[in-house]
């Protein structure tokens, strides 16, 4: 059943324009001062969260993005001091991009934010999606197996030096420790410190492919995973494949169990006040997200006039009805989002987790208004609480 509710901030500065007629994404350049505003900008939605009751902020590791959408590079650093100005707020990696770190160094620094938050950071891992990122830092990402098998080795290390009081590996990327004297005597095994000390450590990883490998990898850690909405979630496509993982490796699990769902959405008064609203800034997540694959079914051409000004009607770009229509966006009151997660609610009897986010761009005192709206008129509903219209009506 639904009860923790969450958002992602992946870092994007207050842009002084939106949509399809607005900059093109690879023409935006912002000052280092706009940059670094989304510290305070951060910092302002931590604390409003922390304050309405929510369960977890998803953080965003990415670098070098002068464009201004995901400005957060160490998301690590940023849950330590949010975990000093919250009260009971989560803090979540979503996630760290292992291959662009020694799997060791983010063992530490992981271990170092679990004990100064007193067990309020979540871990998270992925394998990245920039060329601009990953290949940057010298890991593989456009030979996306040689990116996995590097992902893999790096998590296994991850693990052993979390749960292990002493650890050695030895695999194609990685010998640990190296084979090296060390003050009089050869080094055999090498031991975390400090380890992290809230444990079994909760760990989530995005579900993308949703690929029998893939998941069968992630339950054999107990992995969690964050998937988004859409036509293949609506049809519980990798929600079952998650379940039928976890049972080839003896676990029963509910259907959606260990899951959480995303979506993008806005909330207004009315339908159309909400489509209205959102639909300038669906149109900036498709200039920055359709190039790199995460716009599902648009063709070359489609990527090609997102690129542009305008003109996106006579390319035959969907707007964002339709991704409402597969359950990956959505526009309403709050009584249709209650509905809507209701009916997640009742075809995934196991997802506690439901990840409803401003989307990027989203303006700072749009995000802190729609915080209001969900915590007031939406969460209740799942809290066994009645909600403040519903208490007002009586």
């Amino acid at each position: 059943m639904i009860s923790k509710f969450a958002t992602v901030y992946a870092g994007h500065i207050d842009f002084p324009d939106h949509g399809q007629n607005a900059t093109p994404a690879n023409e935006r350049r912002f000052t280092n001062d706009q940059l670094a505003g989304v510290y305070d900008k951060l910092e302002a939605i931590a604390k409003t969260m922390d304050r309405l009751g929510f369960d977890t902020l998803w953080l965003a590791e990415h670098h070098f993005q002068h464009e201004g959408y995901e400005a957060l590079p160490n998301i690590l650093m940023c849950a330590v001091h949010l975990a000093h100005v919250t009260k009971q707020l989560k803090i979540g990696c979503g996630f760290n991009i292992t291959p662009m770190w020694h799997p060791l160094r983010l063992a530490e620094d992981f271990a170092t934010a679990d004990i100064l938050t007193k067990g309020r950071t979540v871990f998270g891992v992925g394998r990245g999606y920039h060329s601009r990122e990953v290949e940057t830092f010298g890991a593989p990402i456009i030979d996306q197996n040689a990116n996995r098998e590097l992902f893999e080795e790096q998590v296994e290390i991850l693990f052993k030096a979390f749960n292990e009081e002493s650890f050695a590996h030895k695999g194609k990327h990685y010998t640990l420790p190296p084979e090296v004297p060390y003050r009089g005597y050869q080094l055999k095994e090498l031991t975390l410190v400090p380890q992290p000390v809230n444990k079994p450590i909760e760990c989530w990883q995005p579900v993308v492919s949703a690929s029998p490998r893939g998941l069968d990898f992630m339950v054999k850690y107990d992995i969690k995973g964050a998937v988004g909405g859409g036509a293949a979630t609506m049809q519980a496509g990798p929600i079952q494949a998650y379940k039928d993982a976890a049972a080839r490796a003896g676990k029963d699990w509910k259907l959606g169990e260990n899951l959480m769902l995303g979506v993008h959405g806005l909330i207004a008064k009315t339908r159309e006040e909400a489509v209205r609203r959102l639909t300038p800034i669906y149109e900036e997540h498709v200039k920055m997200f359709a190039p790199l694959g995460f716009v599902p079914g648009l063709t070359p051409d489609q990527i090609a006039a997102v690129a542009r000004r305008g003109g996106w009607d006579a390319a035959g770009v969907p707007k964002v009805e339709h991704f409402m229509g597969l359950g990956s966006w959505f526009a309403g009151t709050s009584d249709d989002l209650v509905a809507f997660l209701k009916g997640i609610e009742e075809k995934y009897p196991g997802m506690e987790h439901i990840n409803f986010a401003s989307p990027l761009t989203t303006p700072k005192d749009l995000m802190l208004e729609q915080f209001q709206i969900v915590a007031e008129e939406v969460m209740p509903h799942f809290r066994g609480k009645p909600s403040v219209h519903a208490a007002a009506a009586k």
